[in-house]
């Protein structure tokens, strides 16, 4: 087929390698570089990077708002596109142009969690698991009818990260799978039971509030490891624990029960991975030598 791929976060690139050898990928959308690290010079995004690299034509439009940018997306002559996390709304004239339309991947098991963060949410939110889910785009937010869906458990000790990952290469096999069969699927619509959006995760968020329960400080810090990364401050210092399990013990809220075993609310959690301002994450073992924590953190 010929393929039109929308795409911008590291999340997308294992599709786009995919896509990359089984069909022909005539162009490459994505976000804009972007200023990043200490320079602050303008960085291309994981999709634009990768697609240079696999010698393929990218565009990065700031909107296909326009009558222009949507002639030059139809002139391609797609059989169809596929749309992961791309970061740009698509207007009708552009949901329109392929010969198939666009086919999203979206990373939970719809209809819940439709929007920007649902990998973090499913986690944080304690569900038992979530997914892929190959949805036909349409103008309203992944409110499209699903192509093809796959289920995975959540681990009790699953990150985002870990999470993300196993997601990412779970869509590049199921648009694969899609893309083979498209004429013998038969789009399902989307119940209307059990809609729940995944917003945008805040800065706000991710400040630990050890009077919690146990179970919730322990899925905020596994939901929002790696980035943000959840935080508290530890004799003045900001840090970030990045992995977490439950554990036995009781205390005030905060209170440090030995190790990085925390008390909380109610439960306790012991952290597995944390990071000092400017250090690298470590496990307990090495974050603790020659770092003594007080009684109790903040």
């Amino acid at each position: 087929m010929r393929v039109v791929f929308m795409g911008t976060p590291d999340f997308s690139v294992p599709v786009l390698e995919a896509l990359a050898r089984a069909h022909e990928v005539v162009c490459v959308y994505s976000q804009p570089p972007r200023p990043a690290g200490r320079g602050k010079k303008d960085r291309p995004s994981p999709v634009q990077a990768k697609a240079e690299e696999l010698g393929l034509p990218v565009r990065h439009p700031i909107s296909l708002k326009g009558a222009e940018a949507q002639a030059e997306f139809a002139a391609l002559g797609a059989d169809v596109a596929v749309v992961v996390a791309y970061g740009l709304i698509l207007p009708q004239a552009v949901l329109d142009a392929p010969r198939h339309g666009c086919l999203n991947i979206h990373a939970s098991l719809l209809p819940r969690w439709r929007g920007a963060a649902p990998i973090h949410r499913a986690i944080m939110a304690g569900d038992a698991e979530t997914g892929i889910c190959i949805m036909q785009m349409e103008a309203g937010l992944d409110t499209g009818p699903v192509l093809l869906r796959e289920a995975t458990p959540i681990g009790a000790a699953e990150t985002t990260g870990a999470l993300h990952d196993r997601l990412s290469s779970m869509g590049a096999r199921l648009i694969l799978q899609t893309l083979d069969h498209l004429a013998d699927l038969s789009p399902q619509p989307q119940p209307d039971a059990g809609v729940t959006y995944a917003s945008k995760i805040d800065k706000a968020e991710a400040r630990i509030d050890w009077s919690r329960p146990a179970v919730e400080v322990d899925r905020l810090i596994r939901g929002l490891s790696p980035h943000p990364g959840a935080w508290c401050e530890v004799a003045g210092e900001r840090v970030k624990l990045l992995a977490s399990r439950l554990a036995e013990g009781q205390g005030a809220p905060g209170e440090v029960l030995g190790g990085l075993r925390i008390a909380c609310g109610s439960g306790a959690v012991e952290v597995t991975l944390a990071q000092r301002e400017g250090k690298r994450a470590m496990a307990p073992e090495d974050f603790l030598r020659g770092f003594a924590l007080p009684d109790r953190l903040g």
